[in-house]
């Protein structure tokens, strides 16, 4: 059989293999293809150089590059693991404003354990499904999620804080562990209870003519048990994992707290959140000068200072109410945040109009042009070769 008139010659195949072996290992054909026309002279189509590349084993196509996530085995207890997750969604269609279902999920058995529709994933919003969950169920062995700020410290030389995030320190306390998945797929049952819930659960918010997020958490619970019994499994051990929370409820909302340690200054004064608080003169703060005082921010808005456990009081000497570093990156969402911004602009009255010097003069205009008058011209009439004016 006579071979094409098209066909590159073996040799040069080789010395092609060859360059890229020798100078272009872990590129890609049509880089390859790039460089080898720039660098040797040596033109050869991308397609060509791809089918040559895989011959020899040097590039995987695309099918031989796949990567396959093998499924993870269920956990065998109820309780042992709880995989935590924020959904952010249009979940009352245009009835309403797009928000966040906070979504617990049992390992185990699939078991819809905690819903809550919030305006965006924050510390707050999780301390908040976290006590409904802990007084529902008890403490959990762990807790599985992503990456997200809220509970993973995204600088690893961050200062403060002891390496952990504000939710983090909650369930040390509460001694629950949190675990960090690096991938969706290794939190596939929460991902895909995701995708469920934003199919049947909106469905379900439209038949009930529901359109805002307190109507809608109301709706949750019943919804959560029909969930349940048609999706839930059998465990493959019958042991329950939960433990007794066995907090009182003050303790419970100090761990379920933002806190923080701040510097107390000469005028017993220190910065928080944009705000500069002033610690009222007393016994115990006037030996505060030059130490670190406790604050703690609680989920119902309460704030507190604390020195050795005892509660200070305080006033606000100054606030700032523009929207915050730590607003900003507590959100994963933008739009909570932008819909804080618009909440404040409309509250603040409009700005008085500014007079100009004409108005306080009480000049009006008489709607002719600015200038010099024109001069009337007397008007002339020409009548065979007679000028009358």
């Amino acid at each position: 059989m006579t071979p094409p008139n098209n066909q590159i010659h073996g040799a040069k195949r080789d010395y092609a293999l060859a360059l890229v072996k020798e100078n272009c290992a872990d590129f890609g054909p049509t880089l390859a293809a790039e460089k080898l026309a720039e660098h040797h002279g040596f033109k050869v189509s991308r397609e060509t150089l791809r089918k040559w590349m895989v011959e020899d084993g040097i590039w995987l196509s695309r099918k031989q590059r796949r990567s396959f996530h093998q499924p993870r085995l269920r956990r065998e207890c109820y309780g042992e693991l709880i995989q935590i997750d924020g959904s952010d969604h249009r979940w009352f269609e245009d009835r309403g404003d797009p928000c966040t279902l906070l979504v617990f999920i049992d390992d185990a058995t699939s078991t819809l354990m905690e819903l809550r529709f919030v305006p965006s994933e924050s510390t707050f919003s999780y301390f908040e499904a976290l006590e409904s969950y802990l007084h529902k169920h008890g403490r959990p062995v762990a807790f599985y999620s992503d990456k997200h700020t809220v509970f993973r410290v995204a600088k690893e030389d961050a200062k403060g804080g002891a390496g952990m995030t504000q939710f983090g320190r909650a369930l040390n306390e509460l001694n629950i562990e949190i675990l960090c998945a690096n991938s969706s797929q290794a939190k596939g049952r929460v991902e895909r209870a995701n995708r469920t819930l934003q199919d049947r659960l909106v469905k379900e918010l439209r038949l009930a003519d529901i359109s805002d997020m307190e109507a809608g958490n109301a709706f949750l619970e019943s919804f959560k048990d029909r969930y349940n019994a048609k999706f839930a499994k059998v465990p493959a051990k019958q042991d329950n994992l939960h433990r007794a929370l066995n907090v009182e409820p003050d303790r419970l909302a100090d761990v379920l707290s933002w806190r923080e340690n701040r510097y107390v200054g000469q005028q017993l004064t220190f910065s928080y959140d944009r705000k500069r608080i002033m610690l009222e003169e007393t016994d115990v703060t006037r030996g505060l000068v030059g130490k670190y005082v406790d604050t703690y921010a609680f989920v119902d808005g309460r704030f507190e200072v604390r020195w050795k456990g005892q509660s200070l009081p305080y006033r606000i000497f100054d606030m700032d109410q523009r929207v915050t570093h730590a607003a900003v990156t507590e959100n994963k969402r933008l739009g909570a945040v932008l819909a804080h911004i618009k909440e404040l602009q409309e509250k603040t009255p409009p700005k008085p109009k500014v007079r100009t010097n004409s108005e306080k003069m009480g000049y009006k205009p008489n709607g002719r042009r600015p200038g010099r008058p024109p001069r009337k011209r007397a008007s002339t009439k020409i009548t065979q070769g007679t000028v009358l004016e």
